[in-house]
């Protein structure tokens, strides 16, 4: 319970925190204030500190001053009424999620989140008063007599109480009125597990896809699909309010601050030693030259990158879009420069991670050779794979800078069973990638790669390239060179995705993708299927001749050390 009231001793308003019933003994108030008083000593912009923190007749209590700027969420939300734009709206959610994130880290749980407990300081920011009352009365009892498995349990189980209440806060701010009709969110978050809420369509402003998908994703019943944290929940919302306050530079906020440190993607490896028996082959061809650089993904992003500033001019006769147009701009010398400027295999990632990045990598490379299968006469082969690469160039950006959200991608897009057909069965149905993204980052994947191909200057040709066709576009019959290139490309990575699926669903799943082809390239399931394979060989071949470049430039380096 929240109350207005007025304090004789410093003659200004206070708000007090109580809970909503006495607790049952001594033990119990002493463990909340012991709780309560934690809390207070945390320092953080976005927690408001107590003035007194106490108890009285079995009542524990918290008070903090009452400004008159001092505005609970409700007093803002009303003065605001519903023309607020979702982007502010998001802006505050993520500041009072900064102050809750601060608190769980410090393994502490607010309790009791509500439109009461949340007031704005004096440069109108949303900040959490009354931190760590909310969960009175759940840990009677001494802390002697509570063991560390089942403190450590009930801990978590308030924690994600916490994440749940946002989830609701969340939506009520962007509906406009609470999910489920309840505007308690204890008993809403009871409720949540049993009853599905999703954001309506109809709503006085129109919300994004990617919004509705963040806050969809943040009240689901399913617990599988929540937010696993509160900072997860903040990433995706500030995410968004990138994306969508900033569209040149939304997208690439996320991955800006990390390109210096980490680069875009870290050099496979055994690098070295291929880049030195290249340069160190005067009789190589360009076109095998091409070859090896193509091997390695993050060389061959380095190269366009460089190659398609505007320095080399190469802008008015269109993008460089194959590394052989690369090398002949750039030289053996740029290759080096280029080579030396990536990071080490694997970069910040563990084991785990660098074989999911590892597996990404040949998932674009055969998508390349899956697209020079499908492509008719006359086709530039290297187009295709530069432009299958890029296509998969947000995943492949997503598995190496944020491979915690990666997980968290794959985790909605495999849910757990079929669509909802019975909402009462737990279950959890998968979410497109594109859904899966936005409800995780705030942003769709290809957005996030355009975003870094207009940082790297690759021209609106190459941007266009490198965006799938999406399945809500008609598939043109193509018109010129680089249509074809992106028309394929995008063929060979649905036809992939199709595969890959469970084998009740992959062949009806690969049926569409030739049916949705059919008028453009002459696809059929079967076509696929044996153009799906024969990339598959293309792609071992791949790898046997890297894994002998590799073996053959280290017994050259091992030479020339010993001379």
């Amino acid at each position: 319970m929240a109350w207005l009231a007025d304090d004789p001793h410093s003659r200004q308003e206070v708000m007090i925190l109580m809970p909503r019933a006495a607790l049952a003994n001594a033990a119990a108030v002493q463990r909340a204030l012991d709780r309560m008083r934690l809390a207070a000593r945390l320092e953080h912009p976005r927690m408001r500190p107590p003035m007194e923190v106490a108890s009285l007749g079995g009542w524990p209590f918290v008070v903090t001053e009452r400004p008159r700027w001092g505005l609970t969420l409700h007093e803002w939300l009303q003065e605001q009424g519903r023309s607020t734009a979702l982007t502010e709206l998001a802006q505050r959610m993520s500041e009072m999620l900064d102050g809750m994130a601060y608190l769980h880290d410090a393994g502490l749980a607010h309790g009791d989140l509500g439109m009461h407990t949340l007031q704005f300081d004096r440069h109108g920011h949303l900040c959490l008063w009354g931190a760590a009352l909310g969960v009175a009365g759940s840990e009677a009892g001494p802390a002697s007599e509570i063991s560390v498995g089942a403190e450590r349990e009930l801990r978590r189980d308030q924690i994600d109480q916490d994440i749940q209440a946002a989830g609701l806060l969340l939506y009520q701010m962007v509906a406009g009125r609470p999910a489920l009709d309840e505007p308690d969110y204890p008993t809403a978050v009871a409720r949540l597990h049993g009853e599905i809420v999703r954001l309506p369509w109809s709503l006085p402003q129109p919300v994004p896809d990617a919004l509705r998908a963040i806050v969809n994703r943040a009240v689901d019943r399913h617990e599988q699909r929540r937010y696993l944290s509160a900072r997860s929940l903040q990433r995706a919302l500030d995410g968004w309010r990138q994306v969508a306050s900033d569209g040149k530079a939304g997208p690439l906020a996320l991955l800006l601050e990390r390109l210096p440190l980490v680069g875009h993607l870290p050099a496979l490896p055994g690098l070295s030693q291929r880049v030195a028996l290249l340069v160190g082959s005067e009789a190589q061809h360009l076109l095998g030259m091409a070859d090896l650089v193509t091997e390695d993904p993050a060389l061959t992003f380095e190269l366009l990158r460089q190659v398609n500033a505007a320095r080399f001019g190469a802008r008015e006769e269109g993008p460089v879009t194959t590394v052989r147009r690369a090398i002949a701009l750039i030289g053996l010398r740029g290759i080096r420069r280029a080579a030396t400027s990536l990071k080490p295999w694997p970069g910040p990632l563990d084991s785990t991670q660098a074989r999911a990045l590892e597996q990404g990598v040949r998932r674009a490379l055969l998508a390349g050779y899956l697209a020079q299968a499908l492509a008719p006469g006359g086709l530039d082969e290297q187009s295709l794979l530069v432009v299958a690469q890029l296509q998969f160039l947000g995943r492949l950006l997503v598995l190496y800078h944020f491979p915690d959200e990666a997980q968290q991608i794959d985790h909605l897009m495999q849910g757990t069973g079929e669509a909802p057909a019975n909402p009462n069965s737990g279950m959890a149905p998968a979410l497109s990638q594109e859904a899966a993204a936005m409800a995780v980052l705030g942003v769709d994947l290809p957005s996030l790669a355009r975003a870094l191909a207009r940082h790297w200057g690759l021209g609106a040709d190459m941007e266009e390239m490198m965006s799938p066709v999406t399945p809500r576009q008609a598939t043109q019959h193509p018109d010129k060179a680089d249509t074809w290139v992106r028309l394929l490309v995008s063929c060979a990575h649905e036809a992939l995705d199709a595969v890959a699926q469970r084998p009740e669903t992959a062949g009806k799943a690969l049926a569409a993708v030739a049916q949705r082809y059919a008028k453009t390239l002459g696809s059929t399931p079967e076509g696929l299927r044996q153009a799906i394979e024969q990339a598959r060989v293309r792609l071992q071949q791949h790898l046997l001749n890297k894994y002998r470049s590799q073996q053959k430039g280290e017994s050259t380096q091992i030479s020339q050390e010993r001379r």
